[in-house]
């Protein structure tokens, strides 16, 4: 996800962002866009820093990846698994931060605060424009 966020932010106009979007559609992504930046997915995590040990092993070796576990994420959402107790949530966060490489990681947790366009340049009418088909709204 991190050398996709890259790409789309390097392209310097609307379009050729857009592009790019849709060049690299794939459901982890639109998942990643949806929370970040549809105002209805309530984050059930708290904001802020997140105490995680970041998983400094090689690339390819260890790691598991944001398009694997896009799929998990709804635990971490209002409406997703409210039967999760808070402790609960917040270490099974801690566990996929953990599996995911530093970039990755570092990507859901801005996710998670709604702060992807603090360092990737995106934004909602750019999403809304490559993916027409999301439905926004009535998330939670």
């Amino acid at each position: 996800m991190h050398e996709i966020l890259e790409y789309v932010s390097k392209q310097r106009s609307k379009a050729k962002k857009v592009e790019a979007l849709k060049e690299y559609k794939c459901d982890a992504l639109k998942s990643l866009l949806i929370w970040n930046f549809d105002d209805t997915v309530i984050s059930m995590l708290p904001e802020g820093v997140v105490p995680y040990e970041k998983n400094e092993v090689p690339v390819g070796t260890d790691h598991t990846s944001l398009r694997k576990e896009y799929r998990n994420l709804y635990h971490f959402v209002k409406g997703g698994n409210d039967g999760l107790s808070k402790t609960r949530r917040e270490s099974m966060f801690i566990q996929v931060l953990e599996g995911l490489h530093p970039t990755e990681a570092d990507i859901l947790c801005l996710v998670k605060d709604k702060q992807l366009h603090t360092v990737y340049k995106l934004n909602r009418d750019l999403v809304e424009e490559a993916f027409p088909d999301i439905k926004w709204g009535g998330r939670s």
